[in-house]
């Protein structure tokens, strides 16, 4: 006599079932640490720069470029930041107002949550650093630990 072997409809349509509750479940979860940690990577990318921007301070350069006299700043090119004024698509570096300031906006790269949010870096009269992110539609979830969402001016987190 010959043993029936397989899977009845009922019990691959249940699996089929678990598969897509934890699909549904998974994949937004997965997309929030994708943009946290692209949050992350350009917070740490645009601190790198605080070093530059205080030596182009402490040596009197205001102007950004590779001639003489003006402040190089030796940035690399980040895919995650979009269209921007400066420097680079989506970097800018105030090095004449108060505060000074090195903003990245987030480009097409970055995840759909990002897109035209920024992360500014502020440096204050006494020389601290702080970082702030715009909310927007962005989830105070993505803003990094160190870096405050600026809903207002008072709500910066200082940093060094």
């Amino acid at each position: 006599m010959k043993k029936q072997q397989g899977f009845t409809l009922i019990e691959l349509m249940i699996v089929v079932a678990i598969i897509g509750i934890l699909a549904a479940v998974a994949i937004p979860q997965y997309q929030n640490y994708v943009a946290k940690s692209q949050v992350s990577r350009v917070m740490t990318e645009t601190a790198s720069l605080k070093t530059a921007v205080e030596t182009c301070l402490l040596d009197g350069r205001t102007t950004i470029g590779e001639d003489a006299g003006e402040c190089d700043l030796g940035w690399t090119s980040s895919n995650l930041m979009g269209a921007g004024e400066e420097i680079q698509a989506g970097l800018s570096v105030d090095l004449t107002g108060d505060p000074v300031t090195i903003a990245a906006t987030f480009g097409a790269n970055a995840a759909s949550a990002l897109h035209s949010q920024t992360l500014t870096w502020s440096r204050d009269s006494a020389g601290a650093w702080s970082c702030a992110t715009t909310v927007g539609d962005v989830s105070e979830a993505y803003v990094p630990s160190g870096c405050a969402a600026a809903e207002d001016d008072s709500s910066d987190d200082s940093t060094s």
